[in-house]
């Protein structure tokens, strides 16, 4: 058994849990979100919180019982306080806009970089450097965030591209003259 799937997930108020027979349904303040279980696994509600248990004895559902167990926490998460990754845009005339629901990107190409945002994410831009993706599903904010990373990704040595807040970019070990 996995010592991750044995611990139960509290659910705070406001949070209303579905539960079906292949997937759990979470609804809270911050949105409605539907996680989908690994097959062996099952998920209860008791006194006022979760518990995700193996269907059967079975030594390879052990890595499932986990899994299952994070991602409806993460669910639970996301419904309440919502996640959110910090990018930064370093470089002179790197930059970026919102327009609607578009971000417009300078990143030293001969064009502009147009990314449309996905529902269930908001972006938000201070002083034309700073990004904050925020949204309630845990994957689709870190996937959003490495979209953009991966526009220009960071350069160890001039240090410019876009990266992750408090990302520390580390240079090659040049050669040695022996």
């Amino acid at each position: 058994m996995s010592r991750i799937g044995k611990k139960p997930i509290p659910i705070p108020k406001g949070v209303t849990v579905t539960i079906a027979p292949d997937a759990v349904e979470v609804e809270g303040p911050k949105g409605r979100l539907r996680q989908l279980l690994p097959p062996g696994i099952a998920v209860a509600q008791e006194n006022g919180s979760l518990v995700a248990t193996p269907q059967r004895e079975d030594r390879e559902l052990g890595k499932f019982h986990g899994l299952a167990r994070s991602l409806v926490a993460n669910a639970v998460t996301g419904v309440t306080e919502g996640f959110k990754k910090e990018l930064d845009i370093v470089g002179i005339g790197y930059r970026a806009e919102l327009k609607g629901k578009q971000v417009h990107f300078a990143l030293g190409y001969s064009h502009p970089i147009v990314f449309d945002i996905p529902g269930g994410i908001d972006i938000t831009i201070d002083k034309q450097t700073h990004l904050t993706v925020t949204g309630a599903d845990r994957q689709l904010v870190g996937q959003v965030a490495a979209e953009i990373r991966r526009m220009r990704k960071p350069d160890p040595y001039k240090q410019k591209g876009v990266r992750y807040t408090g990302e520390v970019l580390k240079k090659k070990v040049g050669k040695t003259g022996a």
